[in-house]
């Protein structure tokens, strides 16, 4: 590591230069100022925006010579051998990221240690003097210390983010340095209050939709869903002491019974985070090693039919079925496929002054300005049957049902239906003529179905590919259409994944004239299915191979939530 003021004030000015850094005299005064306030020059350059920090790093190790670690949190090494090694305060206080524990024949073991600042030598007097072992130094870029602190030590990004912000340690700071600390304190209420908004926090922070706190014989393990996908969060070694006042502390917050640990539980936590609310719903359910919790994350936000992002021949049909005055449009799939989203979206472009909506649902997971919106509660009878009966009083235009879960509310709906109301409700079933079917096991007569139901609607989720690292790959054809074919990579951005975010896949099957004639008639599925083709159906595969040819998502993760016969795979080439 170097000093020497002159030769630092060179470094900088020769590494900014070839990050692309043209404002030379802001330049030099920042790193002056950081001098004369005793402050990290490197920090000065970040948060002013002086430099590209990737290349300002890049062109800084070439500069020192110093090895420079691209990819952070890919150690081979058993990560808590590494949280042992360099604890949570070292690492945090002095703004480094441990690395690897590397043992060559011969030689004593030692830790690869990645710093952003090479020039700190308080750093490197305070690894001296803490850890008992050599180290060897490499350079990292700021971000992917922090990145990487969170992902090894699972502290929450923002109080993350007040440390690594390159300015004086505040009291903020010192706090999050007792709850690391005090985390193994059981009797400590505030470190796990902190630990509890610390792992929310986190979630939040990485678009979480779902996150579960799960009990298990020798630890708690608590994993986020991200873009539908399970990723464990590292926790501190001896969470599993803190399992009964962490989960007591969730059961506080969601104003549950934290004495009742025998009988699920549901509820509801209201948050606000940088502004924007934050509607959480819990649930609680007792295993054999004791209560598990799912938090699922719904965020106060805008529905509209461009959200939906369907192509153009799908708009059509959805505008063209909006426009009804009367009739039952369900939606099908299964549970997490995003059916709530695109009812709410329907709902907000009916919702106009001269419409009344009325909804039944269970729970109410977004409230809509202007919509009628009742919760079901079966412990006092308000079934969704009983729920829609009394709308049905209450001169509605347009109903929405939460599920048709039953013979008497399938019944009731469709009453509603021809009764000059227009309903939206949604079933379990795999694929949208799957729907019929469902029907008519219910004990739904077949012309009830047929005059009553205009459509049935079938979606699911796909992860969308992240547009910073995908690559073209090979051209494939499905069903007579052919086009670029894009791979998922991995990048920062995306956490390394190749997705980033998620997008719906659907397909409409229309009850026309001809279909509701086979219906009636009792025919089968694939009959039906037959006659959809010939006026036009989209299947869900094919609607998915749309979606891959324009780039938004990979053939893997059509195939992985579509079914269809072998005749239909695609070729490529």
């Amino acid at each position: 590591m170097q000093s020497g003021a002159k030769q630092l004030k060179e470094v900088f000015r020769e590494c900014a230069v070839f990050s692309g850094c043209d404002d030379i005299e802001n330049l030099t005064k920042a790193i002056g100022d950081a001098a004369r306030q005793q402050r990290s020059a490197i920090d000065e350059l970040l948060d002013q925006g002086l430099v590209k920090e990737v290349e300002f790093f890049r062109h800084l190790a070439d500069r020192l010579d110093m090895p420079l670690m691209d990819d952070l949190i890919k150690a081979q090494v058993n990560i808590k051998d590494l949280r042992k090694t360099c604890s949570a305060r070292l690492a945090l206080t002095q703004r480094l990221l441990p690395l690897d524990l590397v043992k060559k024949e011969g030689e004593k073991t030692y830790l690869i240690l990645a710093t952003y600042d090479p020039f700190d030598l308080l750093k490197a007097q305070a690894v001296q003097h803490q850890l008992d072992l050599p180290v060897q130094w490499v350079l990292a870029s700021r971000k992917k210390i922090f990145d990487g602190l969170q992902a090894l030590y699972g502290v929450g990004g923002d109080t993350l983010e007040k440390l690594l912000s390159g300015r004086d340690v505040d009291l903020d700071v010192l706090e999050l340095h007792e709850e690391i600390n005090v985390l193994d304190e059981v009797d400590d209420e505030a470190s796990v209050v902190r630990f509890v908004n610390q792992f929310i926090r986190g979630a939040l922070e990485q678009r979480a939709t779902d996150i579960h706190v799960e009990p298990l014989p020798d630890d708690l393990r608590i994993r986020y869903r991200i873009d539908g996908v399970l990723q464990d969060v590292l926790v501190p070694e001896n969470i599993k002491s803190l399992q009964p006042a962490v989960i007591a502390r969730l059961k506080v917050m969601a104003s549950l019974d934290i004495a009742e640990k025998r009988m699920p539980q549901d509820g509801r936590i209201h948050l606000e985070s940088d502004g924007q609310g934050v509607d959480v719903r819990v649930a609680t359910v007792p295993t054999v090693e004791g209560e598990s919790v799912s938090l699922r994350l719904l965020m106060r936000e805008a529905f509209d039919l461009e959200r939906l992002e369907v192509l153009p021949h799908t708009r059509e049909i959805v505008d063209s079925l909006l426009s009804l005055s009367n009739g039952i449009i369900l939606l099908t799939g299964p549970t997490g496929c995003g059916k709530s989203t695109s009812l709410y979206c329907f709902l907000e472009n009916l919702n106009v002054p001269g419409t009344r909506i009325v909804t039944v649902e269970d729970p109410v997971e977004h409230k809509l300005e202007g919509v009628m919106q009742i919760a079901v509660k079966p412990e006092i009878n308000l079934t969704f049957a009983a729920g829609l009966r009394s709308i049905l009083r209450s001169d509605p235009n347009v109903i929405m049902v939460g599920e048709i879960r039953d013979l008497e509310t399938a019944q009731i709906a469709i009453r509603s239906a021809l009764t000059g109301h227009l309903v939206f409700s949604t079933l379990h079933t795999n694929d949208a003529v799957g729907g019929i079917a469902r029907l008519t096991d219910m004990g739904v007569e077949a012309f009830l179905v047929a005059s009553s139901v205009r459509a049935f609607m079938a979606q699911r989720l796909v992860r969308r590919l992240c547009d910073k690292c995908k690559t073209p790959g090979d051209e494939a054809s499905y069903k007579g259409q052919t086009g670029q074919v894009y791979r998922a990579v991995g990048c920062e951005a995306c956490r390394d994944t190749g997705y980033l975010g998620r997008l719906a896949i659907y397909e409409i099957c229309v009850v026309t004239s001809q279909v509701e004639k086979l219906i009636t008639s009792g025919a089968s599925s694939s009959e039906i299915l037959t006659q959809a083709n010939k006026e036009g159906f989209v299947s869900l595969r094919e609607y998915g191979w749309m979606k891959v040819f324009e780039g938004e998502t990979t053939p893997e993760e059509v195939l992985l939530v579509t079914t269809t016969d072998a005749t239909e795979e695609a070729h490529t080439g």
